[in-house]
């Protein structure tokens, strides 16, 4: 299991490339019977039916992977490869919504909450062969997510009023974690962080080249983890292939070390509605993300036979569209990442909120989603019912009303032209990017684009790829506005620690602040260290509610819809157990998955 943080999402996975297609061809193997090597003592016994080894499972990312680093990943396009490489301390049972035990065998906590113990199965090993002990687990956390040397996304889910963990070894199965105040969520979170290997990445560490470890160029041998596959072959722009790791510590009732699958084939192909067309004409597996347009025809496909169609529900990805709001200068040509000019505009909180009312969000769900969607004002979606605050503040289709706030603002048609300007007689004009590929993302950026402009802007849409529109977003600055989602993460609060805190990676619009550059955002950094420093629901619940609140009052995100979840799966493919909670709707328990026939 990786850690649940929110990640950057294409909004598609899942489809194929004839030549990789089903498990009918001869499956690639590791050489050796996975029985041949040891188990671990004891070994972890998955909750399912028995199946049957072998085959191979074909299922498609809309984009390459940009690094197969578990640790720096902060994309889901290289999230879809790396949970397949990497295990975790825990694991996380997601119809149940239960920590289950992973490399860790079994956990303790002192009576203060604070002091936390967790004991490690024997003789684990790497996908490589070598020892798997407390040592990589104190390397992953100090030398790793806690160096000041090596930026990433983890390390802002495990800071505390400033305070990092202290993690030690205690002996070569034992590891101490000790929190400066209790940590709700410690065995979800810290307990769902890919371990990585010591005797491979310790002198990357050393010489300052971590970032650049497991990247895309590197060889996959060289990609050690101790996940269910290993790495065997990454084409770019082609496919990732993956094989059974030999040395997995997981078995079935029966004894059969899992995962089922010779191999996992990710394919990248060029848009959803390819996706669906090699879905439905037999050339892959599983279509993890079936868009609510497309129920209709896989619901009268599916009664063939050949595959079934899943409907896990509302689901928890909250797309959006929001301004860059970074006041700080580039360092490299002296230039504000944003024109000063906008950047008051998009800094306002009435202009944000104008947005909002701007937007005709049952026109997007009848037009883009067929009416299997629902109209989403917040950060936490209704399919979250354990956290959801159906209190914040709504922004139902009002023109009249957006119009009201930005001339509240200065912000009116002053030439009487079609085209509002602010106080200075600048006209309003941005550009909007969403990511290529994804139909209805685009069809939503259009109609966002068509109600802004009603309303009086002047809105440039120009879609560019995924990945070179994460760069703009997570590294570069060079955007004005972007229309997106979120997805990967889990339920609880924690998981959006690196969206919500203002000097989280991911707080997209004004990421890494040194300090919150508004009171809000001041005030969401104590609300977020405060539901994690009590182990009362109730307390929790509370705190996250006026942070909910928050958000849908200053609109730093402008939510547009949640969709229906839907997925389609082989009808011969076992132990699929679909949940709405997980990005991995149908997949997320991978190694138990089987072929029947």
């Amino acid at each position: 299991m990786n850690i649940k943080k929110f990640a950057w999402s294409s909004g598609v996975l899942v489809a194929v490339i004839a030549c990789l297609s089903g498990c009918g061809k001869k499956p690639e193997t590791t050489g050796k019977s996975a029985a041949s090597y040891p188990l671990p003592e004891p070994p972890l016994v998955a909750p399912c039916q028995p199946g049957k080894p072998g085959g191979r499972l074909v299922v498609a990312t809309f984009g390459d992977p940009k690094t197969f680093n578990p640790i720096t990943a902060n994309e889901q396009s290289s999230i879809d490869i790396s949970r397949f490489l990497f295990a975790s301390l825990l694991g996380f049972d997601w119809p149940s919504q239960q920590v289950t035990p992973g490399l860790a065998e079994s956990w303790t906590n002192s009576p203060d909450g604070k002091t936390w113990t967790f004991k490690l199965r024997k003789n684990l090993r790497w996908s490589d062969g070598a020892p798997l002990t407390a040592d990589d687990v104190v390397f992953t956390w100090n030398d790793v997510i806690y160096n000041p040397n090596i930026d990433n996304v983890t390390r802002d889910l495990f800071v505390v009023d400033g305070k990092e963990f202290t993690v030690t070894k205690v002996d070569d199965l034992t590891i101490k974690a000790v929190t400066p105040e209790v940590y709700a969520p410690m065995l979800e979170n810290f307990g769902g962080v890919p371990i990585l290997p010591r005797h491979i990445l310790a002198r990357a560490v050393a010489d300052g080249t971590f970032l650049s470890s497991y990247g895309v160029n590197w060889k996959p041998q060289d990609i050690v983890g101790s996940g269910p596959f290993r790495l065997r072959e990454y084409k770019p722009a082609q496919y990732t292939l993956m094989e059974r790791n030999p040395y997995f510590f997981e078995v079935d009732s029966n004894g059969q070390r899992l995962p089922y699958f010779d191999n996992v084939v990710y394919t990248v192909v060029p848009d959803m509605n390819a996706m669906a067309l090699r879905f439905l004409s037999g050339e892959n597996d599983v279509d993890e993300f079936v868009t609510p347009d497309q129920y209709n025809q896989f619901k009268a496909e599916s009664a063939k036979g050949r595959f079934q169609l899943l409907s896990p529900g509302i689901g928890l990805e909250t797309g959006f569209f929001f301004f860059n709001e970074n006041t700080n200068v580039n360092s490299q040509t002296g230039k504000p990442y944003v024109d000063p000019v906008k950047l008051k505009w998009f800094r306002n909180t009435k202009f944000r909120q104008a947005c909002s009312y701007a937007i005709n969000r049952d026109a997007i769900i009848k037009s883009v989603y067929a009416g299997r969607a629902i109209a989403n004002y917040g950060f936490v979606t209704p399919g979250n019912k354990k956290w959801y605050d159906p209190n914040i503040k709504k922004y139902p289709y009002d023109p009249a009303k957006a119009l009201e706030l930005l001339g509240e603002i200065g912000i009116t048609n002053r030439n009487r032209d079609g085209i509002l300007e602010d106080a200075d007689g600048h006209p309003i004009e941005f550009v909007l990017n969403t990511n290529t590929g994804n139909d209805a993302r685009g069809k939503t950026a259009v109609l966002v684009q068509s109600d802004l402009n009603k309303l009086g802007f002047k809105v440039i849409y120009q879609p560019i790829e995924f990945n070179t529109l994460i760069n703009k977003i997570d590294v570069t600055y060079d955007y004005e506005c972007v229309l997106i989602s979120l997805g990967g993460a889990g339920t609880d609060p924690s998981s959006s620690l690196n969206v919500i805190e203002s000097y989280g990676f991911t707080h997209q619009w004004f990421p890494r602040q040194k300090q919150p550059s508004t009171p809000w955002e001041a005030q969401l950094d104590k609300l977020m260290n405060a539901q994690m420093q009590t182990l009362n629901f109730a307390e929790r619940k509370k705190d996250y509610d006026q942070v909910q609140e928050i958000l849908a009052e200053e609109q730093p995100m402008i939510f547009t819809i949640t969709p229906m979840y839907y997925a389609a799966v082989r009808s011969d493919i076992g132990n699929v157990r679909p949940t709405p909670l997980s990005y991995y709707r149908a997949t997320w328990n991978v190694e138990e998955l089987y072929f029947k026939h």
